[in-house]
């Protein structure tokens, strides 16, 4: 995490160590390229060689102690010229490096183009170094000021290419030119928002990535982000809480390509080991007619159709399985309001106002929510004191229970005639436009957009320096796998 900066320009290197003292009580070490810093702080921090000039950056914290004694050896050196960044009173911040990934592999793209935009355009430019990073729809990745716009119009620059290592010493990225990264092209990025919805984004596989890379990054980690992407897994976890999800059934696409009998293993509200004919018939007895049919791993109601009949819930099967492998049928609520709830926090999150949403469709489904421009956002929602600290608890329960972090917004089902209420789904990385859901909610509970930006950067930024802190290695008492067999 950048928080001051100095510039050290024609350095006089003659070994692989080096001691500086700036000021009083504040010195910087030099031993195998690992910066050590100790002002009663006790932080390392990475140094940068660029040919004979070291550019220091108080930055990315790797452990939290430090034997200041154990440098009293080093040999001093003496610097020809010292340019400190000054300001009245100390340093001036550095400006910390957001890269904004777009894009992806995911029926979702598009949404993720408009979400990305509005992140971008909020980031504070006195405060963030703004590095958009689109990724296509065949996976290839792309980084430059005008990227964004050229994957608006589907355009992808091919002199824009780049590539992330997943090097945890280098967390950055760097361009891809002619088959070979560019290493003199690097950009550093100190900490990710992931603008991506739907697979390859919001299901941890990026997650899994940028952890690998060690680059800090917003929102739920693996664990949370593909318990969160799969409905399936989601609905599982969550059976425990208080409030339920609706009940369900679900089928592999293979289970509905065999059609047949079969005598394998198969999970509870799985369906498998019969006849199509079977299954839909399971369907109607277990669940009862109307349905939602949906993907299990995709967002913004893509794949998702509402059945009644034998014809309907056939066609509706069909379509899902156009986007994932595994789909989902669920009991429809009737009658329905539709509440959301926006969550921020890691370990101890909060909630914002409840909204409910008035679609303009017979559900809210895609061109209700992107399109048509007539659903309607009632914010605060109308309902009871009662009800809605029970959504609000709700919410937070189901944040904690998939193992979400950073963000999220929880949907909720509430049948106005039983008084019953449902989890529908939770989101980990919502809609993030300046009037989506999410944004709204939290505006309405007194969190600016640009302010909702930078708590999210920093629940970021704590959750890397506590993961950094966690001991990683552990040395055995002998060295027992040295030992041939």
């Amino acid at each position: 995490m950048k928080n001051n900066s100095v510039r050290l320009a024609r350095a006089t290197i003659v070994q692989s160590i080096f001691i500086l003292t700036i000021g009083t009580g504040i010195e910087l070490y030099l031993q195998n390229d690992l910066l050590h810093f100790d002002a009663q702080v006790s932080t390392f921090y990475f140094i940068y060689l660029l040919n004979q000039q070291y550019r220091l950056y108080f930055e990315k914290p790797i452990l939290r102690s430090i034997d200041h004694n154990a440098f009293f050896s080093i040999q001093f050196h003496f610097f020809e010229e010292i340019l400190p960044i000054a300001s009245e009173g100390g340093f001036l911040p550095s400006k910390l490096s957001v890269g904004v990934i777009f894009g992806g592999r995911s029926g979702e793209h598009e949404v993720s183009l408009v979400s990305a935009q509005s992140i971008i355009k909020a980031l504070n430019p006195d405060t963030y170094r703004v590095i958009p990073i689109g990724i296509s729809r065949d996976g290839r990745w792309y980084s430059g000021t005008d990227v964004l716009n050229k994957f608006k119009k589907g355009v992808y620059p091919q002199n824009h290419r780049v590539i992330l290592p997943a090097e945890p010493m280098l967390s950055s990225i760097f361009p891809w030119k002619n088959g070979e990264i560019d290493k003199q092209g690097k950009i550093e990025l100190d900490v990710i928002i992931i603008a991506m919805h739907g697979p390859y984004g919001e299901d941890g596989k990026l997650q899994g990535l940028l952890d690998y890379a060690d680059i800090p990054y917003v929102g739920a980690g693996v664990l949370g982000s593909a318990l969160s992407m799969d409905k399936v897994f989601q609905k599982q976890i969550c059976s425990a809480l208080p409030v339920p999800g609706t009940d369900f059934l679900w089928m592999y696409h293979t289970d509905w390509l065999e059609d047949r009998q079969g005598n394998r293993p198969v999970l509870e509200k799985q369906l498998g080991n019969s006849s199509r004919k079977e299954m839909i018939e399971k369907i109607f007895q277990v669940l009862k007619s109307p349905f939602f049919v949906k993907p299990s791993n995709l967002g913004s109601s893509v794949g998702i159709s509402k059945a009644y009949d034998y014809h309907t819930l056939s066609d509706a099967i069909e379509a899902a399985f156009r986007f994932d492998h595994k789909i989902i049928i669920e009991k429809a609520v009737h009658p329905v309001r539709e509440f959301e709830v926006s969550i921020l926090g890691n370990a101890h999150p909060r909630a914002s106002v409840v909204g409910e949403v008035i679609p303009s469709n017979e559900f809210y489904d895609y061109d209700a929510k992107y399109i048509d421009n007539a659903s309607k956002l009632c914010i605060p929602a109308d309902i009871s004191p009662e009800l809605t600290a029970k959504i609000q608890q709700a919410a937070i329960q189901t944040f904690l229970c998939v193992g979400a972090e950073g963000m999220a917004r929880v949907d909720f089902l509430y049948n106005p005639g039983s008084k019953e209420l449902f989890i529908n789904e939770i989101n980990t990385i919502p809609g993030f436009t300046n009037i989506s859901m999410f944004s709204k909610l939290w505006q309405a509970s007194g969190l600016t957009y640009g302010a909702l930006l930078d708590e999210l950067i920093q629940l970021a930024l704590q959750r890397a320096e506590q993961t950094r802190n966690l001991q990683s290695s552990y040395t055995p008492k002998k060295d027992w796998y040295r030992e041939e067999p």
